[in-house]
C-alpha cells in the first residue's frame, strides 16, 4: 500500500497541465475560481496543509507563519521572488521555503525590451491614434519618438534577467552599462561589452535609459529613491519589470508630471494591485506606459514555474533537499 499523499494547498488557479500533475502526485486542494485567498483562508490552509503553494499576491508574514500547524513543512512559492514571504520566520518555525528561479528570465527580458521600445517610440500612443480617429495621414513631425540605437542603457541588477536584457539590448545597438553588488564574470562583461559602475548615483546621471532588474529585498526597497531619481537626465526613460517597491513611485510620478523625465515604462507598482490615479492620468497623456504585471505572462513560463514547484515539493516530500531552497542569507 502506497504512502499517503501529502496535502498541498494551492492558493491560485494554475495552468491545467500543472494542476493535473499535482493531483496525480499529491492530495492537492486547488483554487478553481482563482479568487485570492483572504488572510483567514491562508491561515486555515497553513493550519491544515503540509505544503502551501502561494503566489506573489499572497503575503505570508511572520504572524501568519506563527499560526501554521506542526505538519506544515514547506512553502513552495509559485514565483521567482520571495519578497511576499518572511523567509527568516519560516526557517525559525522549521518550514522550508522554495521558489522558481530561472524560468522567467527570457520572458521578463522580452517584456523589458518591449517597454523600452514602447516608451521610446510611443507605441501605445500610436496604437490608440487610429481607433480614436486622430490619424489623418503621414506627416514629417507627428508622433516623433526617440531612436534607441547608440544610446546608453543602465541596468540596475545584473543577474539572470539583467544579463538577458543586456543581450537583447546589445543586438539593438545600445551601449551596456550596469550597477550590481559586484562585477559579473569578465567573460560576460566582454561578451556584452558592458561597463560596470560601482556607484549607482554616477551611473544614473549618465544614462539615456535605465532598466530595473534587481530583486526586491530590504536592501533594495526604494533603491531608486527621490534623491537618486533626481540624477536622471530630463531626456532619460525609466523601465521597471522587477518590483514596484524598488522605486519611490510618488517621486517618480512627480518628476513625470513636471516633465523632469522623458517617460517611463512600468510593469509593476509599489502598491499592487492598486495603481496610482496620477500614473493613470499620465498614461492617458502619453507620458508613461503601464502594464498589468505581464512580464512573466507566457504559457510556457507559467507551466515551467509549475513544474519547478512540483519538483521542489516532490523532492522535499521524498526526504531530500529541494533544488530551489531559499535561505535568508541568499536575500
Amino acid at each position: 500500500m502506497g504512502r499517503k499523499k501529502p496535502l498541498v494547498v494551492v492558493t491560485r488557479k494554475l495552468p491545467d497541465v500543472v494542476e493535473t500533475r499535482m493531483c496525480e502526485l499529491f492530495d492537492a486542494r486547488l483554487n478553481i475560481d482563482d479568487k485570492p485567498m483572504s488572510r483567514s483562508e491562508l491561515a486555515e490552509a497553513m493550519r491544515l496543509a503540509e505544503v502551501l503553494v502561494p503566489t506573489v499576491t499572497d503575503r505570508i508574514d511572520a504572524e501568519l507563519i506563527a499560526t501554521a500547524g506542526e505538519q506544515m513543512k514547506l512553502i513552495a512559492n509559485f514565483g521567482n521572488g520571495v519578497d511576499n514571504i518572511d523567509v527568516s520566520a519560516a526557517l525559525g518555525r522549521g518550514v522550508t521555503v522554495t521558489n522558481t528561479p530561472g524560468v522567467l528570465t527570457e520572458d521578463t527580458a522580452d517584456m523589458t525590451m518591449a517597454l523600452v521600445l514602447a516608451v521610446a517610440r510611443r507605441v501605445v500612443e500610436g496604437a490608440k491614434a487610429i481607433p480614436a480617429g486622430e490619424w489623418t495621414g503621414w506627416t514629417p513631425t507627428w508622433m516623433l519618438g526617440r531612436r534607441i540605437t547608440g544610446k546608453r542603457l543602465g541596468i540596475v541588477g545584473m543577474g539572470r534577467i539583467g544579463q538577458a536584457v543586456a543581450r537583447r539590448a546589445k543586438a539593438f545597438g545600445l551601449q551596456i552599462h550596469y550597477h550590481n553588488r559586484r562585477h559579473v564574470a569578465s567573460a560576460i562583461e566582454e561578451a556584452l561589452d558592458a561597463t560596470y559602475w560601482e556607484s549607482l548615483d554616477q551611473m544614473l546621471a549618465r544614462m539615456d535609459i535605465v532598466s530595473v532588474n534587481c530583486p526586491h529585498t530590504p536592501a533594495t526597497y526604494h533603491l531608486l529613491s527621490a534623491r537618486r531619481l533626481k540624477y536622471l537626465r530630463p531626456h532619460a526613460i525609466l523601465i521597471n519589470t522587477a518590483r514596484g517597491e524598488i522605486i519611490d513611485e510618488n517621486a517618480l510620478t512627480r518628476m513625470l508630471e513636471l516633465g523632469e523625465l522623458a517617460g517611463a515604462g512600468l510593469d509593476v507598482f509599489e502598491h499592487e494591485p492598486a495603481v496610482s490615479p496620477k500614473l493613470i492620468k499620465l498614461a492617458n497623456a502619453g507620458k508613461v506606459t503601464l502594464l498589468p504585471h505581464m512580464g512573466s505572462a507566457t504559457t510556457e513560463g507559467r507551466v515551467d514555474m509549475g513544474e519547478k514547484v512540483i519538483i521542489n515539493v516532490k523532492t522535499f516530500m521524498d526526504g531530500h533537499r529541494p533544488p530551489d531552497r531559499v535561505l535568508p542569507t541568499m536575500l
